[in-house]
């Protein structure tokens, strides 16, 4: 997870990538808001913000202050 210097953001969200896809997944629900990943991809990315909301959700609050995120573990 990274800040955007300077983007206004309204909602806690993530980007996921998978080779050329690109997918933007509200933190609160976990739900996909634009692009798309193949779907096997995107219910692993799912699964794993399921499993993750509340670091997720820490993180997101961590970089509105102007602080770096902490890592999250990968989904294994």
């Amino acid at each position: 997870m990274f800040v955007e210097v300077q983007a206004s953001h309204h909602t806690p969200h993530f980007h996921a990538y998978y080779q050329e896809h690109v997918a933007v997944y509200g933190i609160e629900p976990v739900e996909l808001l634009a692009g798309m990943l193949p779907k096997r991809q995107q219910r692993l990315v799912e699964a794993w913000a399921e499993l993750h909301q509340a670091e997720l959700v820490a993180d997101w609050d961590r970089l509105q202050t102007g602080h770096k995120a902490l890592p999250i573990a990968p989904l294994t």
